[in-house]
């Protein structure tokens, strides 16, 4: 099986070319308030240049749901990550849309399944989430072995082949640990991310 690569936060087309050329499974486009946030009409337009087996995915915190079912049709991606305190009727009204859903949750003292709010996949995410900081991911078991999750949180090029090879997970997502400066991804840095995180990994 090989390690999922989610790459998130791209702006430009210069970002979406790169992580698709690299190997990326997946490309994610902040909606929420954030130095990456995009708007949909200039997401449609990048989407637009991700090939089908590349899934495209749109990241909100907190946004009413009539707000991101428009979002995401406008913008045309095929993925719904949500972060924030959505229900399970929340998840059950986006499942009609035909979205793949995607529960980000931040690690706490419980460990989290995947499906439990009838999402697709789960992204694991520091205890800060979107703060950039590494975090002890080998202090317990992070999620349940086996399940389609994704590690993410203070990733970066030298980092992401040891945190999968401890924790073991379905795959990986990296936005801050792939960029230049704050909000301005690094085409080396992506293509060097995708390489080390399926270098050798051990998964689960």
């Amino acid at each position: 099986m090989t390690l999922f690569v989610k790459i998130c936060g791209l702006r430009t087309e210069q970002d979406v070319d790169t992580a698709v050329e690299a190997g990326a499974d997946a490309v994610g486009f902040v909606f929420s308030d954030s130095p990456r946030r995009i708007d949909p009409a200039a997401a449609a337009r990048l989407v637009a240049r991700v090939p089908e087996s590349v899934l495209t995915v749109g990241v909100f915190r907190r946004e009413p749901l009539d707000q991101v079912r428009s979002v995401a049709a406008e913008s045309g991606i095929r993925a719904v990550q949500l972060h924030g305190p959505e229900d399970r009727g929340y998840y059950a009204d986006l499942a009609t849309g035909g979205w793949t859903l995607i529960r980000a949750a931040a690690f706490g003292d419980s460990v989290p399944r995947c499906g439990e709010f009838g999402e697709d996949m789960l992204l694991l995410d520091a205890p800060v989430p979107g703060s950039g900081i590494a975090w002890d991911w080998s202090r317990k078991q992070v999620a349940a072995a086996g399940e389609r999750w994704l590690l993410a949180g203070g990733l970066t090029p030298e980092n992401v082949r040891g945190a999968v090879d401890v924790t073991r997970p379905w795959g990986v997502d990296v936005s801050s640990g792939v960029e230049a400066s704050r909000g301005v991804k690094n085409p080396a840095l992506i293509t060097a991310f995708v390489e080390a995180a399926r270098a050798g990994a051990v998964l689960g």
